[in-house]
C-alpha cells in the first residue's frame, strides 16, 4: 500500500486532480458579465477619407485654367479669322497689281512716249525733212517704223506733215494703207511734256 502510494504515478494524478479541484472552485467565485463593446466613436471633420478631401485653392486653379483655355480657343479662332481676312486682302492686292501691270504693259504698246534722248534726236531729223519735198519726205519716212515716223510726224507743223502724208498715199494701195495707219498712231503719241513728266516722277 505504501508502494502504491509513494509511486511517481500516484504522485502526478494526485497533483493534476488537485490542479483541477482548484481551478474549478475559482471560477465558480468568479461572477462574468456580460461583455460590453466600445462605442463607436463619431469622425471628425479632418477625420474624413482623403478621397472626400476638396481643396478650395485646387478648385480655384482648375478654374483658371479652365478659362484660360477658353481665353486660347477664342484667341486662335480669332487669329484664323485674321489670316482668312489677310489671305484675301492679298489675293484682291495681287488682282489690283496684275490688273495695274496689264494696263500699264497695254498702254506702253498702245501709247507712243518720247524719251528725252529721241526727242532731241528727233528735233534735228524734223529739221532735215522740213527742207525736202513732201514727195522726198515721204520716201525717206517709208524707210523707217510706222511708231518712229508718227514721232516724227507729231512734231512737225500740220501744213509740213499733212503733204507729207499725201504724198505718202499716192504712192500706191500698200503706201496708202501705211499713211491711213500713221494718221491713227499720231493720235496715241504722248506729247514731250507729259513724258518728261512721266519721267521725273518715275525718278526717285
Amino acid at each position: 500500500m505504501n508502494r502504491i502510494l509513494t509511486s511517481p504515478m500516484t504522485v502526478v494524478l494526485a497533483g493534476g486532480l488537485m490542479f483541477f479541484l482548484t481551478m474549478f472552485a475559482t471560477l465558480s467565485m468568479v461572477h462574468l458579465g456580460a461583455v460590453q463593446l466600445p462605442t463607436a466613436v463619431p469622425l471628425a471633420a479632418d477625420d474624413n477619407p482623403s478621397w472626400k478631401f476638396r481643396n478650395p485653392e485646387f478648385d480655384q486653379w482648375v478654374s483658371q485654367i479652365k478659362e484660360e483655355r477658353a481665353a486660347l480657343a477664342l484667341r486662335e479662332e480669332q487669329l484664323k479669322d485674321w489670316e482668312m481676312r489677310l489671305t484675301a486682302e492679298n489675293r484682291e492686292i495681287s488682282t489690283v497689281t496684275s490688273t495695274v501691270t496689264k494696263l500699264q504693259k497695254d498702254f506702253d504698246q498702245r501709247v507712243l512716249q518720247f524719251k528725252d534722248q529721241e526727242a532731241v534726236n528727233a528735233k534735228k531729223q524734223i529739221k532735215v525733212i522740213a527742207d525736202m519735198s513732201p514727195e522726198g519726205a515721204a520716201t525717206m519716212l517709208n524707210e523707217i517704223s510706222d511708231d518712229e515716223t508718227a514721232k516724227l510726224l507729231f512734231l512737225m507743223k500740220t501744213d509740213v506733215s499733212g503733204p507729207i502724208l499725201d504724198a505718202m498715199s499716192k504712192q500706191g494701195p500698200a503706201k496708202a494703207k501705211r499713211a491711213a495707219t500713221i494718221t491713227q498712231r499720231l493720235k496715241e503719241v504722248l506729247p514731250i511734256s507729259a513724258t518728261n513728266s512721266l519721267s521725273s516722277n518715275a525718278t526717285p
